[in-house]
């Protein structure tokens, strides 16, 4: 009877005229991807939206992490309590999109990295029959293959249990092996908000009968969600006849801004020359140059910009300064242009600017002080600047500075902390919070000291239990005993030093305690020019491990490290970086990242690490790998500045691919004034 029923689904899902309404959003299911309550559907999220879902029935916890990579592949990391914690990774691919005859088509792998708990392959098709009614049927493998299975329909009969109990490596010799299943489901949106489910499972869920007792007498499920915004979902469950399932979803989408905007200051007006400047005419009169520059320099520190240097050189005024508010350098630029056209002397009519960060010049921006008075209020104003704008490298020496720099040398703050640590089979949530105490010191504006001091008031991060046993040095894997039990310490505290020793190439020394767990000196080199999409640096390590009280002592253990690496950008967002070397505990081998960067500043990417350690000797996940987030917090809050909340989600703390942990790398630093990144933002230019 149910594999009627699927069939028939399947079936029509084919047959049914119809066109997709693009205004209905993908159901986030138990499983935290695209679908109905616990089988997928071929929805494809908008390209860029994220997810996060909690889910529960029964003993089964799950978390998921969905990111729509592309406008066809999506991605999901999940960490599940079945009989026990699990990490599993997804992808999805929409084969084709929804037509008026045709239903969307997608493949899938589910869980296809890993111990396989999870593991399933399948082809599913979603159709909207109607303005309110969308159908789904697919053939699943695996997991999605275990309830009134028939042969495999490409001879692939025998499934393989490639699993190992470490986990972490690619399951490929089970793909789409072994018997297969029909499921199927309906979705009927009762109104904007209310969507009621029902679904045929085609998942036996064998494992949780056997290990935990879960009681399946039927393979239907039925549920309803609630979804009163884009911004999240939530759901209620009847499963399998015995359980009752609750789910919760939040989903946004770094393209699009859905937090408050607007609340910083507004920008200079340009002034036009002949109307409204109030400059003199030149800078030839050294006390009419003195109060010009006090002018600008006060000025630019109102809007949140530190000037470094400033002089004239025929009818061109080059302008260096630090941009500390502004993500998008492309917006500063367009403050500081404006600001010069209050300022300037009349007879400059083109503006040279110079950004910094780590007091180490990142391009050339020149631009016409006539463009900027002509296009300031025309339509297309962000396009026809970046036209007309001139972007190049800014190696040279500084302007000079004839005024007095306010900015105090010595900065410090005190603000709450809270760290967390997750993905520990024992314990799989461990954290802490408390006050951190920073300081900077500026020798020079590329010659800095600072450092942190952490007081753990609250906690479970001292309760460090067994360290697990391994064949590598320990340089990672005791990570939890670092402050446990003193519950304070020096997290870093670091002299750095930023240079441009030539055109395109920038440097860094960076010495003292680097990390929690290691201290150092650190050296890098870059080659980047500003309008290339490729960077090659270098770095090379002597690092000593950090004595567990967090104070000023070190082990017996030093090692010297380093890599070489390529970055690229792509378009669309996408960098890619490599990076081969020697990492901390000798190993020898290469981590591989690639993330996709938004405008507004989101970041999400992913990475991962292959060495010379044998799968058996790294433990548990085999290599080292993970996904990592970093949200602006002025997408947050809607006033401007340059700080970032980010997470990376990774397996424990391995020994074999561990790099050392060095804060302000060159290619960070560098990046958001070159060329790719300008052109990226330059619609923030009139901001």
């Amino acid at each position: 009877m149910f594999s009627g029923m699927a069939a028939l689904l399947a079936a029509g899902v084919w047959a049914a005229p119809g066109a997709a309404d693009q205004g209905w959003p993908a159901t986030y299911s138990l499983f935290g991807t695209p679908g109905i309550v616990d089988m997928p559907a071929a929805v494809a999220p908008a390209d860029a939206e994220i997810a996060a879902t909690v889910s529960g029935f029964g003993k089964t916890r799950r978390g998921t992490l969905s990111f729509q990579v592309l406008p066809r592949l999506s991605g999901s990391f999940r960490y599940s309590l079945i009989d026990t914690y699990d990490r599993s990774f997804d992808l999805q691919y929409q084969i084709t999109d929804e037509g008026r005859y045709m239903p969307a088509v997608a493949v899938g792998l589910r869980d296809f990295i890993g111990t396989g708990r999870y593991s399933s392959e399948y082809f599913v098709a979603t159709k909207t029959v109607s303005p309110n009614v969308r159908v789904t049927g697919g053939i699943g493998w695996g997991r999605l293959g275990s309830v009134n299975g028939f042969a495999n329909p490409f001879g692939l009969d025998t499934r393989p249990d490639d699993s190992v109990d470490t986990g972490g490596t690619v399951l490929a010799g089970q793909f789409f092996h072994g018997d297969a299943a029909l499921f199927g489901g309906v979705e009927w949106r009762v109104n904007d908000e209310w969507t009621l489910l029902a679904e045929y499972s085609s998942d036996a869920y064998e494992r949780e009968s056997r290990l935990i007792g879960f009681d399946r007498k039927s393979p239907v499920n039925v549920g309803v969600t609630w979804r009163p915004s884009d911004s999240y979902q939530l759901g209620a469950y009847y499963l399998h006849g015995s359980e009752v399932g609750i789910s919760a979803s939040v989903v946004t989408n770094p393209r699009t801004r859905d937090m408050p905007s607007g609340l910083g200051r507004a920008p200079v007006p340009v002034a036009v020359r002949g109307e409204s400047v109030v400059a003199a005419a030149t800078w030839t009169n050294p006390q009419v140059k003195a109060a010009s520059m006090d002018a600008l320099g006060t000025i630019m520190a109102t809007d949140g910009f530190r000037l470094l240097g400033a002089e004239v050189t025929g009818n061109t005024l080059r302008v260096r300064y630090e941009n500390a508010r502004f993500r998008s350098e492309a917006q500063g630029a367009g403050r500081v242009a404006r600001i010069l056209t209050q300022v300037a002397p009349q007879n400059v009519d083109r503006f040279v600017l110079e950004p910094t960060q780590q007091g180490i010049a990142l391009s050339s921006i020149t631009l016409l002080r006539s463009d900027m008075e002509r296009l300031e209020n025309q339509p297309n104003a962000a396009a026809l600047s970046y036209d007309r704008a001139r972007i190049g490298d800014a190696s040279g020496p500084a302007p000079a500075l004839d005024w007095n720099d306010p900015t105090p040398a010595f900065q410090w703050g005190l603000s709450p902390y809270f760290e967390l640590t997750l993905f520990d089979g024992k314990n799989p949530a461990r954290g802490d919070t408390g006050l951190e105490a920073s300081f900077r010191y500026e020798v020079k504006p590329n010659i800095m000291l600072s450092g942190a001091f952490r007081q753990r008031l609250l906690g479970n991060r001292d309760e460090v239990g067994s360290i697990a046993p391994s064949s590598l040095p320990p340089v990672r894997r005791d990570s939890l005993r670092y402050g446990a039990q003193s519950g304070n310490g020096i997290e870093d505290l670091t002299l750095a030093w930023y240079g441009r020793p030539g055109r395109n190439v920038y440097s860094r020394i960076t010495a003292g305690y680097l990390e929690r767990m290691f201290g150092g000196v650190s050296a890098e080199v870059l080659w980047k020019p500003v309008a290339s999409r490729l960077a090659l640096g270098a770095e090379v390590n002597y690092a000593a491990k950090r004595d567990y009280d967090l104070g000023f002592g070190f082990q017996d253990y030093d090692i010297v490290t380093g890599h070489v690496s390529a970055y690229y950008e792509f378009a669309n967002g996408f960098e890619a970086q490599v990076d081969v070397g020697r990492y901390l505990a000798g190993d020898y081998g290469a981590t591989f990242g690639l993330d996709r960067t938004f405008a507004n500043g989101w970041k999400v990417g992913a990475y991962f690490t292959l060495t010379d350690v044998p799968f058996d000797d790294f433990g548990e996940g085999s290599f080292d790998k993970g996904i990592r987030v970093e949200i602006p917090t002025d997408w947050l809050a809607g006033t401007p500045n340059r700080n970032t909340a980010g997470t990376t989600l990774s397996s424990l703390s391995r020994d074999g691919g561990a790099r050392l942990n060095v804060e302000g790398r060159l290619y960070d630093v560098v990046e958001d004034g070159h060329q790719m990144q300008l052109d990226e933002t330059w619609g923030r230019f009139w901001r």
